[in-house]
């Protein structure tokens, strides 16, 4: 069974490679954490026929109404759950899919998400200032510019955009917003881009601002450590973890703690003997990240940043 990728509003980014990487087959179980508009998924399920079965989570209504119709002809192979991947192992549980062959996380901003202005994720939307990704979220973008103090907005712009202006654009919002606070996605980007001294000629003035706020408003980074060692326990020995990330913050995270759980020992080096007692639980099948090819790239632009790391559960 093939699904059309033209029905669909975006092309999943290094497919082929995560369907080399995760090496579905007949019968297979597996768990897309992140399933977005479903397309890693349908390859997935394609090649796991006629029985296999997939576990797809998401916080996102919209991303999983779009996802349910592009698997619904799968039936019931296909499972769709509104849930935060942070809390995989625990779903699987719910819904007899532990000891999975192999769990996808697929990081970053859905282009179903960039596309809908009313969500403010993009700094071209006039849509309100929102940026969260489950709307059941108490905090919005907007509570975060208006609310928080001037220097805990610079550690969040240089923390989570890796800003070098940070101070300068924290500072400058502090002044502009007691007088009048920011309506739209759009106004704050125009507003980073007036009070920015230096641009790059590669993205726009107000991109690591906006990936900053996005990452603070739905505590990202925090799910993906929590998300990481939940996918290891949701894991089959010999079952594979393919993880795509889409800027150097998550990356970090993802390589971070591949590389620990790879590790026997993880002391710090000035120790003589080891005292931790840790035992590696993954094997690393990558051992440099997997880019998208130059074709992928002019097919795809969303893809020239994402970078897919894999490792294999070992057995305890």
């Amino acid at each position: 069974m093939r699904t059309s990728a033209s029905r669909w509003p975006h092309e999943p980014v290094l497919v082929d490679a995560v369907v080399a990487a995760l090496q579905p087959a007949s019968g297979g179980r597996f768990l897309d954490g992140t399933v977005g508009s479903g397309g890693h998924a349908a390859a997935i399920l394609e090649r796991t026929s006629p029985d296999g079965r997939l576990l797809g989570l998401d916080v996102d209504p919209h991303a999983l109404g779009v996802a349910g119709e592009r698997l619904g002809p799968f039936g019931e192979r296909a499972v769709l759950v509104r849930a935060n991947f942070a809390t995989c192992d625990e779903v699987a549980h719910a819904h007899d899919f532990l000891g999975c062959d192999g769990v996808l996380l697929d990081l970053g901003l859905s282009s179903l998400q960039l596309a809908d202005d009313a969500r403010g994720f993009s700094f071209r939307s006039e849509g309100p200032l929102d940026m969260r990704a489950d709307p059941d979220l108490a905090v919005t973008a907007a509570d975060i510019m208006q609310r928080t103090d001037e220097r805990e907005l610079a550690r969040i712009f240089a923390d989570y955009g890796e800003e070098p202006e940070a101070r300068r654009i924290a500072a400058a919002i502090a002044r502009r917003r007691v007088s009048r606070p920011f309506a739209t996605a759009a106004e704050l980007g125009r507003f980073v881009a007036g009070v920015k001294q230096h641009r790059s000629r590669a993205i726009d003035p107000a991109t690591r601002v906006f990936q900053a706020l996005r990452i603070a408003v739905n505590h990202e980074l925090e799910n993906l450590e929590q998300g990481l060692a939940a996918a290891m326990r949701t894991l089959r020995p010999g079952g594979r973890l393919a993880v795509i990330s889409f800027h150097s913050l998550e990356d970090r995270v993802v390589k971070t703690f591949l590389t620990r759980e790879s590790r026997d020992c993880i002391c710090p080096p000035h120790l003589p003997t080891c005292v931790c007692g840790h035992r590696a639980g993954l094997r690393l099948v990558t051992r440099r990240p997997v880019h998208p090819d130059a074709a992928e790239v002019e097919r795809n632009p969303r893809a020239r940043s994402a970078v897919l790391r894999v490792a294999e559960k070992i057995a305890s």
